[in-house]
Parts: structure tokens; C-alpha cells; sequence
């Protein structure tokens, strides 16, 4: 019995980093095993060190200039080297981040709008650091780089509440990135919860308790969650969602119609492919 939850929860968790991987990259870099994707992921509770982990600014760009064209490179490289020269740093730094956001690499951007954030510190520049760091965890699949992405998340967010605790976007930043490592995930929830008790239809923080209901197997109360986030505002993720946590109790005539859902929403040809072989799996099992 014991066995069959845990692959269950393996079995979630691999979707749930599927889907993420659609869901920030506008693709899907194909499907991983679910317990090699898992193996990336920090287990909450894991990274308590509140002191932002060092992450090469030349190491991430040079990453990033593998994943663009030559002529995207070339051009970053010329902004780079009137980065360095220029005396306005936070000027040249905005027009590097923008940059590196126009061709969908996050961590680049992120350290970019960090540079930003310390010298302007306002709460604007905290959030979108913060969203962009999180963004490139969510993204990575360095084991290596993902834990000082998270820390360099939960450092903006964390610098966000500082400026002002009444944030609504700066404490789901933070419950977000305390629930996915960063601390003792109920501190992440108990942030999460206080955002949706003030405003109930806040989607962020109802996807984020709604996706770690999943994790922590709490079906029952993720389909209740994504329901809810459906009646306010349909999307892909939140169908793909409520039919993982229907499928994992068995309900997979509902899981079939979630899935069903999710891809006429996303009309992504990668998804689609996975959510049909997905829905002949469960109608095998009818």
C-alpha cells in the first residue's frame, strides 16, 4: 500500500515538472523520467541558509548564449562589454535584462534585474527579481543552480516584505519559494493561506497551495483548490493540474475530462501528444 502512494506521488510530481517545463519555456523539452526530474528538485525544508549562494554572472550568461541564435549572442555580448564600461550600471543593466528576457533566458535576466533592485530598492524591483529568480528555478535542470536561484528568490522576496509587509505579491513570492525549500514548508503555507484569507480569487497564491497539496498528496483538497481557481479563471496549468489529482484517486473518467480540457486550452502540439497517450492509458483502465 505504502509502495503504490509513493509511486503515485513520483508519478505526480514528474507531471507537475512536465508541465512547469510547458508552462515557463512555451515548450515541452521532452518527457524525463519522473524519478530523474525529482532528483533535481530540492526537498522542501532542505536549504535554510538565509545568505544568497554566489551564481557566476559569466557562467549563466555563457550558458544562456548556447540556448539563442549566434546573432542574439553576438548582440548580448556587445551589451555586456558596454555594461562593464559604462558608469551607469543600473541603465545598462536594464537594457541586458530586457534583453535576456526578449530571448526567454531567466537567470541571466534575474541576476541583471538583482543589480537593479540593490541599487534602486524599491518594491517593484524586488518583486520582478524575485519573479524572474523563481522563474529560472522553475526552469532549470541544474541540480547545482537551482538551489541558489531558490535562495536568490527568496532573498528579493524577503527584501520585498521588508518594504512592505502588507504585499500580497511579495509574501506568495516568498511563501512560494519557503514551501519549495527555503524553510519549513507550513511557515510557506501559512503565508500562502493569510494571501488567499485577504483575497480569495488571488490565483498565484491558490495555484501554489493547490500544486502543494499535490506534492504533499493531499488530493482531496487539490481538486477542491483547482476547481475554485477554474471558476475564476480556466486555464491550461489548473486543468492539468485537477486531472493529475483525479487521476491519482482513481476518478479517471474526471481526469480524462481535465486532461481533455487543459489541451484544447494550451493547443500545444508536445502537450497534446502527452495528454493523449495519456487519455488511451486511462481509457485502457475503464
Amino acid at each position: 500500500m505504502l509502495n503504490n502512494i509513493r509511486s503515485k506521488q513520483i508519478i505526480i510530481i514528474g507531471a507537475i515538472v512536465l508541465l512547469g517545463a510547458f508552462l515557463f519555456t512555451r515548450d515541452i523539452k521532452g518527457l524525463v523520467k519522473p524519478k530523474e526530474q525529482t532528483t533535481n528538485v530540492p526537498a522542501a525544508g532542505q536549504m535554510t541558509s538565509e545568505t544568497p549562494q554566489p551564481i557566476s554572472l559569466e557562467e549563466v550568461s555563457a550558458s544562456g548564449k548556447t540556448l539563442i541564435s549566434p546573432n542574439f549572442a553576438a548582440e548580448i555580448t556587445s551589451l555586456e562589454n558596454t555594461f562593464k564600461a559604462s558608469p551607469d550600471k543600473v541603465a545598462a543593466a536594464k537594457v541586458l535584462a530586457q534583453k535576456w528576457d526578449d530571448v526567454e533566458q531567466s537567470a541571466p535576466s534575474a541576476l541583471y534585474l538583482e543589480i537593479i533592485a540593490n541599487q534602486e530598492k524599491t518594491l517593484a524591483s524586488w518583486l520582478i527579481t524575485g519573479d524572474r529568480f523563481l522563474k529560472a528555478f522553475d526552469n532549470s535542470r541544474d541540480s547545482i543552480l537551482q538551489p541558489a536561484l531558490l535562495q536568490r528568490a527568496n532573498a528579493a522576496y524577503t527584501n520585498a516584505v521588508s518594504i512592505d509587509s502588507t504585499s500580497a505579491d511579495a509574501k506568495t513570492g516568498l511563501g512560494i519559494t519557503i514551501v519549495n525549500g527555503m524553510g519549513m514548508p507550513m511557515k510557506g503555507i501559512a503565508l500562502l493561506m493569510d494571501v488567499v484569507k485577504k483575497d480569495p480569487k488571488n490565483l498565484k497564491a491558490n495555484m501554489s497551495l493547490g500544486t502543494f497539496a499535490i506534492k504533499s498528496g493531499q488530493f482531496d483538497k487539490a481538486i477542491i483548490r483547482f476547481n475554485n481557481i477554474i471558476a475564476i479563471k480556466p486555464t491550461p496549468d489548473a486543468y492539468f493540474y485537477l486531472a493529475t489529482a483525479y487521476e491519482s484517486l482513481g476518478k479517471n473518467t474526471d481526469a480524462i475530462d481535465a486532461y481533455l480540457k487543459s489541451k484544447k486550452l494550451a493547443a500545444n502540439p508536445k502537450l497534446s501528444k502527452f495528454i493523449d497517450d495519456k487519455v488511451l492509458e486511462l481509457k485502457s483502465k475503464n
